[in-house]
């Protein structure tokens, strides 16, 4: 048997041993090692191709596509005599603008988590890597919140449900066309939110002992956020907003004092349960109890579809369930929050979060530890990775290559049978 006719069989060709990359295939490689380094680069070339498509049309009315992503839309350029504002209609193409800004909070998040308060977190002393993240995710909740808080409250400032005055929600209803403030506070909102939920589902950050529980207020959220702004309550919806942002940031900056060992942490804690008392609860109550009561004897009730009429009968019992739903998750968390301030109390125990079992040292150190192992069978792969790119460069190297060989060996026969 000749070497050709063993190698014809194996069917061993110079093709297997060395496969080829094409250059799309070494692009694409290249990019997705890119992305995995550096997270906010997808979302970033998104916002980027967008608006520069955007601006370079030369065309900046509601007539270019990209424009319903990058500006609001439905301008009725007709000004509300209350807000004085440019007022704005619903529509459609207002869920092309949420989920552009989707991107846009995912690239945010991502960069000034990654550029930011990584950097902020090392500087801070935040040795083991949960309480790295955990740092950084409250922190992020900080900025955001404290840009959201008073831009709601801005908002219902300038309108006449400022502080909270339930009888206004109803009593010029139903708002089909809302000011340009307001229409961007929600909608950026609902981005955010939308956002949050897919973090949630696809679980980015690490699910907490309250996961469940944080699952059905994102429901509710959600829900709350979509069917408000399509049945006109958005006036109710801005003000349950700046209930729920104020107290997320006392929440947030409670916990980062407490990763930060501040001597502080225990006098704002005190500060944040009487906060989120008054926003989540109180405040929420007295919106609950206008609709019981006001929601049927202020404005209109009755349901028209013509005119957008949908404050009636159908509706009240499912706005005051949804809210009804979301007190009561407020009320499981305030137990949870009241539990950990008698630890502290009476316990003389460290403030922590009862949420969330990342809290344990322990958990840091196997989650380093993890990390570690990961990080060592990553090498690993690299090395054989090295050495089988070495072994294929070295068959490259070979003098004789297998068709000389295969002509050598039929030269040899032919000499063979002459003989």
């Amino acid at each position: 048997m000749t070497i050709s006719t063993d190698l014809e069989k194996n069917n061993f060709t110079p093709a297997k041993l060395k496969p080829t990359k094409t250059l799309v295939d070494e692009v694409v490689s290249n990019f997705i090692e890119l992305n995995l380094r550096i997270s906010w680069l997808s979302p970033l070339l998104v916002l980027v191709t967008t608006w520069s498509c955007y601006l370079l049309s030369n065309n900046y009315t509601p007539s270019n596509p990209l424009h319903m992503f990058v500006a609001l839309s439905y301008n009725t350029n007709k000004y509300d005599e209350l807000t004085h504002d440019i007022l704005y209609k619903k529509g459609i193409r207002d869920f092309a603008f949420i989920v552009y800004h989707m991107v846009f909070f995912t690239f945010l998040r991502q960069f000034v988590m990654e550029v930011i308060l990584r950097p902020l977190a090392i500087y801070c002393n935040m040795k083991t890597t949960p309480k790295i993240v955990r740092f950084m995710e409250q922190t992020y909740s900080i900025f955001y919140y404290s840009l959201s808080s008073p831009a709601g409250f801005y908002v219902m400032y300038h309108m006449p449900i400022w502080y909270f005055n339930t009888y206004e929600f109803y009593n010029t209803y139903p708002h089909r066309a809302d000011p340009f403030y307001l229409k961007l506070f929600y909608l950026l909102q609902a981005s955010f939110w939308s956002q949050q939920a897919a973090i949630l589902i696809l679980q980015l950050e690490k699910p907490r002992k309250d996961f469940k529980e944080l699952v059905f207020h994102h429901i509710v959220t959600m829900l709350l956020i979509y069917l408000s702004y399509t049945f006109h309550f958005t006036w109710i919806g801005v003000t349950i907003y700046s209930t729920m942002d104020t107290s997320d940031l006392f929440l947030a900056t409670s916990k980062v004092l407490n990763y930060l060992d501040s001597k502080i942490t225990g006098l704002f804690f005190a500060i944040f349960i009487f906060v989120w008392i008054y926003e989540r609860h109180y405040l929420n109550l007295k919106i609950l109890y206008s609709i019981l009561t006001e929601f049927k004897t202020v404005g209109p009730y009755d349901l028209n579809f013509k005119t957008g009429q949908y404050k009636c009968f159908i509706s009240q019992p499912i706005v005051f369930f949804l809210l009804s739903c979301l007190q009561l998750v407020n009320l499981y968390w305030l137990f949870l929050i009241l539990k950990i301030a008698f630890r502290f109390l009476f316990s003389g125990k460290e403030l922590e979060d009862v949420r969330s079992d990342a809290e344990d040292e322990d958990e840091d150190k196997t989650y380093d530890q993890k990390i570690h192992n990961d990080k060592k069978q990553l090498n690993r792969h690299q090395r054989h990775h090295n050495l089988h790119n070495k072994i294929t460069n070295d068959e490259d190297q070979i003098e004789t290559p297998l068709e000389n060989v295969k002509v050598q060996t039929s030269f040899i026969n032919d000499n063979k049978k002459e003989k």
